[in-house]
């Protein structure tokens, strides 16, 4: 039957997708490092290391995943070249949609897939620390900032990471002057490194009483997550730390003691906060990992020799800079001017529908094809 037959090619359009998938995802090596992991960790002793043997069990756990993964996808592609030929020779057209359900769910995964191994940076892997920062646009821009922050953070929890405030300053009026969040899951860096730049709103603003269109920016600086045995050293005299109380609603704890800490880096002026934790020291530990892993972006961005050639420089945070541009009115259009990727849908992108943004850029990325395009507006 004719609508058999269609399933069946559009089934067979994914067969080279799962062929070349394998070989991408290094199918028959990860088969062999999951079997030598799993050695290790049967030896006598393995657990001695609690450290590092949780590693190596980690590393095993995501290994598995992975082909687990592709497992499935084959597996799923095998029932559904048997389910289209069982509803071809019995003519059962109620099979369609669950057929339809299948191949989009199959068409769905083998992108996501696709997708990670594309992510081959030696920090993809980690967790992501996102710092915000208002610029041009005052009161708007501090509102900016805040709706920015519950961007990332739909997206976040549409993939299951964890989300974490670590530190924020409240806009004069409205909304935030700042705020830093960690985010954490598989590969959180390796999907949100693209959405680092400048962000750019044009809308009616609330804030307005003549009702004119204003436009805004606001900076997202993506850091990765570093370990502690990073390869990063960073002198104590070097270090500058004053405390402060923390500035949220937080029960009784926050607020009463000055459990928030920052700290200067002095010779790059990088500065680091932390205020979401119970202890002065826990905040200072979470703040010394953030500036190990602001440091050590910006070291491995420039390609510097040591870390003293660290200058910290920004790029203006206003006109010229942007990545990517969020319209309300006139129309709606969020559009990335380095990809050219955009959607209409301009609510669904605000409640965190990144992933069109992010695929095309790490596409584009991969085949050194990345633009520069401008908006005018």
């Amino acid at each position: 039957m004719l609508e058999f037959e269609q399933l069946n090619l559009r089934l067979i359009l994914n067969r080279d997708e799962l062929l070349d998938l394998k070989d991408a995802l290094g199918y028959e090596r990860l088969k062999r490092d999951i079997e030598e992991l799993e050695m290790k960790s049967s030896e006598p002793g393995f657990w001695d290391d609690p450290e590092a043997s949780q590693k190596i069990v980690q590393k095993t756990g995501k290994l598995k995943n992975t082909v687990e993964l592709y497992d499935k996808s084959v597996a799923l592609y095998d029932d559904l070249t048997v389910l289209i030929e069982m509803g071809d020779e019995e003519g059962d057209l109620s099979l369609i949609p669950e057929i339809e359900s299948s191949i989009e769910e199959l068409e769905k995964s083998l992108a996501s897939q696709r997708l990670q191994t594309l992510l081959t940076g030696e920090y993809d892997k980690n967790n992501a620390i996102l710092t915000f920062h208002a610029g041009a646009g005052g009161t708007e821009a501090m509102d900016w900032v805040s709706m920015l922050v519950r961007m990332y953070t739909r997206w976040t929890e549409r993939h299951g990471f964890k989300v974490q405030m670590l530190d924020f300053l409240d806009g004069d009026e409205a909304g935030l002057k700042s705020a830093t969040i960690s985010i954490e899951g598989d590969n959180a860096y390796g999907y949100l490194k693209s959405e680092s730049g400048v962000h750019r709103l044009v809308r009616v603003s609330p804030f307005d009483a003549s009702g004119r269109r204003h436009t805004s920016f606001a900076s997202l600086e993506v850091m990765p997550e570093i370990s502690d045995d990073a390869d990063i050293e960073i002198r104590e005299e070097d270090v500058k730390m004053d405390v402060f109380r923390s500035s949220g609603a937080g029960g009784q704890h926050i607020n009463k003691t000055s459990s928030a800490v920052r700290l200067t880096h002095l010779p790059t002026g990088i500065v680091v906060a932390c205020q979401n934790e119970r202890s002065q020291f826990q905040n200072r530990e979470k703040a010394m990992k953030m500036l190990k892993s602001k440091l050590l972006e910006i070291k491995e961005r420039e390609h510097l020799e040591k870390i003293e050639d660290i200058k910290g420089v920004q790029k203006d945070i206003a006109w010229g800079s942007q990545i990517r541009s969020y319209v309300f009115m006139p129309y709606t259009l969020a559009k990335d001017h380095r990809t050219g990727f955009e959607s209409g849908n301009i609510n669904a992108v605000m409640d965190g529908d990144l992933d069109g943004f992010i695929n095309a850029y790490l596409k584009a990325a991969s085949k050194g094809s990345l633009g520069n395009e401008e908006m005018e507006i």
